[in-house]
């Protein structure tokens, strides 16, 4: 049988909408079928209504000053478009409990502020080795998800979780994976998956999505 419908919401850069590669071929190896959405809110709504989960990926830094702060001079902004778009798609889900979505990097941090958190915009200022969290490094995790190491690429981080909880976090404090406790599967993770291979915080967290999403499916 096809797998379930998997909505993916794409980055916007230099007049193209891109993904992953890495991304698309995670959710096929775990059994899903990728939809790429369009760059346009409502259009990708539409699609998203058709669709059994939702992935939203990793990206560049978020506009602040629509969650009530100012946007920290270190920010390297993603298109106001992208943000646009992640956040429609946020508010399309709010009173879908049963959607299972994944979050991912920037994908999670729009899902805490959209819950109503707060971001630590320059994790320099606050941590002794924000390098760790960087350029692909890897570090350990503990959390319910399982504990183990885990690839980040990230210079920011939630540092209020609003209504969500938070189920992992680094050993320096650092919020790694939230989930929305009335939904079936709605996840956040900090760290990026389709980076890792096999494991339960790699290919286990697309498989996660994926078994809840065949549930959703008619």
């Amino acid at each position: 049988m096809p797998g379930p419908l998997v909505a993916v919401s794409p980055d916007v850069r230099d007049g193209r909408v891109r993904v992953s590669e890495a991304l698309l071929q995670a959710v096929i190896a775990a059994g899903g079928v990728p939809v790429v959405l369009s760059h346009a809110p409502a259009a990708a709504v539409r699609v998203l209504e058709q669709c059994h989960a939702l992935v939203i990926g990793g990206g560049d830094d978020p506009r602040m000053e629509p969650f009530g702060q100012a946007t920290n001079a270190h920010s390297v902004l993603v298109h106001p478009t992208r943000q646009e778009l992640d956040l429609a798609l946020l508010d399309s889900t709010a009173d879908r409990p049963d959607m299972p979505m994944l979050a991912i990097c920037l994908g999670m941090q729009y899902m805490g502020l959209a819950a109503g958190g707060s971001l630590q915009q320059h994790l320099p200022d606050v941590l002794e080795h924000p390098e760790i969290h960087q350029h692909n490094a890897t570090h350990a995790i503990q959390g319910v998800m399982g504990d183990g190491d885990v690839v980040s690429h990230h210079r920011q981080a939630l540092d209020d979780a609003g209504a969500l909880e938070i189920i992992a976090r680094a050993p320096d404090g650092v919020i790694e994976a939230v989930r929305r406790p009335d939904a079936v599967c709605q996840i956040g993770v900090q760290w990026h998956p389709e980076r890792m291979g096999e494991g339960p915080l790699g290919s286990g967290v697309f498989t996660t999505l994926i078994d809840a999403a065949r549930v959703a499916a008619p």
